[in-house]
């Protein structure tokens, strides 16, 4: 057999000779640390067999065997001193009923306990503390923690005890003023987060780590600004969500994405209500296959409904999210449905086959400067499939209908967001008239949405640049996509029938500081290693997105982040004969009558010159 210091076999032995020599310590500490006399130091020995086989037999019950030595800590050192106390008392109990305690002193057991504990704990603290040391020479990144709460602490344990991490804890920054100066598993507390350049001079610092998973992303936002200020690797831990069911590990360190910095604190649901409104419910989703749609797919799993249908036309995103949703989530009931919104007698197929209770319509054409020339698609898919939907819903009997919206649909300058107004308006009117409950909701930009900046900056970044903002003011809102579907369904389980929800998209963010920062990001420098250009406003498109029209008061909801505002009213028998000419038009192609008639349903659309 092998062996070694650290083995459980070792640790055996171990513990088993620091018994009898606790035993005799404990002796000789009662007789003032002289000669134990003769009569006492045999009673001793002739008791030492029952003080083994009870202490050792104690010891394996509260598993002391089981710990590493390199990792001892406090629950070590619990279960050690439940140990050693009730063997104490049960040595006690043996030894009074085999010879009634003669010739040993009383006082012998406490110090027996006393010296054991010190005898198993002493050793292993040591050891720990050795080969720390040892992990402290090693090689590796002298880095510096930003954060020393829990988080901090549970990545500098495990750094300590990890001599492959590739990183040597050397100081801590904190922003809390009492923590300064104190010391964390002997790493020193030693500025606030603002002196972070004069940290990294001082202790020659490599490397910078972000522990403050409880962070907000404006806190976020201001650590990276200053990490970046010093030129100077850094990496950070998962926020608190991802968190959640792991542990803080290195494994668990990352580099800093854009999400981080431009997402928003974390959206407090009423899951209950939720799980309780869509569970064992029927529910349909257009655009499944999509950015958005694919996203609600996996939150609406979640709460098992009875059975989901996904509606998309693109064969290899259905495919994708069927794949996914099978693999994840085995016993949910789902069907695939391949098919287009605006071909009427497949919605009409698929709602009458399957009677769903609820629809989830996030299916829409969405690229602004591609629509602008092509506005009988546009207005064929965005506003006629949803009118074929709608129709098909409420002719089918479906409890609730919710359109997921843009902030382009408030006063559109670019055919997309007079489309998807105008689906708006068709479903305030509808709600007015049918026992269908219809919802709007309506958000801004997604981080990371097929076809967003996001994805097309990381790849001019890839190629090295050069990176294209349209306008150096234009500024648009961001939201991370399962943020958006969760406060969708939210939205729906808080509707009652013709509202128009309005997420709370926070500060918009200026494009030029979204470039910036993704280039410094990939670690290289704006302006220098990769050039930011200006192209110019694309056609139909605004230098900055309004979430609500100047006749839409907005007003609070139960709900953080949802707002709700008040619907125009329209003359509905006048709009739907609109509505019904322009389908004509659709039919006849004439791209000409189409856009006049759709400034006619949307009177607000002001179209800029392409």
């Amino acid at each position: 057999m092998t062996f070694k210091f650290r083995s459980r076999f070792t640790v055996f032995i171990h513990d088993l000779l620091m018994v009898p020599l606790a035993w005799f310590v404990a002796f000789w500490l009662r007789f003032n640390l002289e000669s134990i006399p003769d009569e006492f130091l045999s009673s001793a020995t002739l008791s030492l067999p029952v003080v083994i086989g009870v202490q050792v037999v104690v010891s394996w019950f509260f598993g002391l065997y089981r710990g590493v030595w390199r990792f001892s800590s406090l629950p070590d050192l619990i279960r050690i001193s439940k140990a050693v106390v009730t063997g104490m008392l049960l040595i006690a109990i043996g030894l009074f009923f085999y010879n009634r305690l003669q010739g040993i002193p009383r006082s012998v057991m406490p110090l027996y306990a006393i010296a054991l504990l010190g005898l198993l704990c002493g050793p292993r603290l040591l050891y720990r503390l050795w080969k720390e040391r040892c992990l402290l020479q090693s090689d590796g990144q002298r880095a510096l923690i930003i954060g020393a709460g829990a988080a901090g602490d549970m990545l500098v344990r495990d750094l300590l005890s990890n001599a492959d991490s590739g990183y040597l804890p050397v100081v801590f920054a904190d922003d809390k003023l009492n923590k300064l100066n104190r010391e964390i598993r002997g790493i020193r507390v030693a500025g606030t987060i603002d002196q972070l350049p004069t940290l990294i001079k001082r202790w020659n610092i490599e490397a910078v780590l972000i522990a403050v998973p409880s962070a907000s992303h404006e806190q976020m936002r201001r650590i990276v600004e200053i990490c970046e200020s010093c030129k100077i690797p850094f990496q950070t831990l998962p926020s608190v969500k991802d968190l959640l069911s792991t542990q803080v590990t290195t494994a668990n360190l990352r580099k800093v994405v854009i999400e981080d910095i431009l997402g928003r604190d974390p959206v407090r649901l009423d899951w209950r209500s939720i799980k309780s409104h869509l569970q064992d419910k029927t529910i349909l989703v257009t655009g499944g296959g999509g950015s958005i749609g694919s996203e609600l797919c996996k939150q609406l799993a979640r709460v098992m409904p009875r059975q989901l249908i996904i509606f998309d036309q693109c064969e290899f995103n259905l495919y994708k999210i069927d794949a996914e949703l099978a693999q994840h989530y085995p016993n949910l009931a789902q069907v695939a449905v391949l098919g287009d919104i605006a071909d009427r007698r497949t919605v009409e197929q698929v709602v009458m086959q399957y009677r769903p209770d609820i629809i989830f319509h996030a299916a829409a054409y969405k690229h602004v400067p591609l629509l602008e020339q092509q506005v009988r698609e546009a207005v064929h898919n965005n506003l006629i499939g949803s009118k074929i939907l709608a129709e098909t819903a409420v002719a089918a009997g479906v409890k609730r209908f919710v359109l997921i919206s843009t902030d382009k649909a408030v006063n559109p300058t670019n055919v997309m967001g007079a489309t998807k107004r105008a689906a708006e308006i068709l479903c305030q009117n509808l709600n007015q008239t049918t026992a269908t409950e219809f919802i709007t909701v309506r958000f801004g930009n997604v981080l990371d949405s097929a076809g967003s900046v996001v994805p097309l900056f990381r790849e001019q970044i890839s190629a090295g640049g050069p990176v294209t903002v349209t306008h150096p003011d234009i500024t648009r809102y961001f939201m991370t996509i399962p943020e958006a579907c969760q406060l969708i369904m939210q939205a729906e389980t808080a509707g009652q029938g013709g509202e128009v929800f309005v997420l709370d998209m926070g500060e918009p963010i200026k494009i030029t500081y979204l470039a910036e920062q993704m280039i410094r990001l990939s670690g290289k420098t704006p302006g220098q290693d990769i050039a930011i250009e200006f192209v110019g406003l694309r056609p139909g498109e605004k230098l900055y997105e309004e979430l609500f029209h100047d006749q839409e008061q907005l007003i609070p909801t139960a709900f953080e982040k949802l707002r709700l505002a008040k619907a125009r009213i329209y003359d509905s028998r006048e709009w739907a004969e609109r509505i019904e000419l322009l389908q004509q038009a659709c039919q006849q192609a004439d791209q000409s009558v189409i856009l006049g008639l759709l400034k006619q349903l949307v009177p607000e659309f002001q179209q800029q010159p392409g």
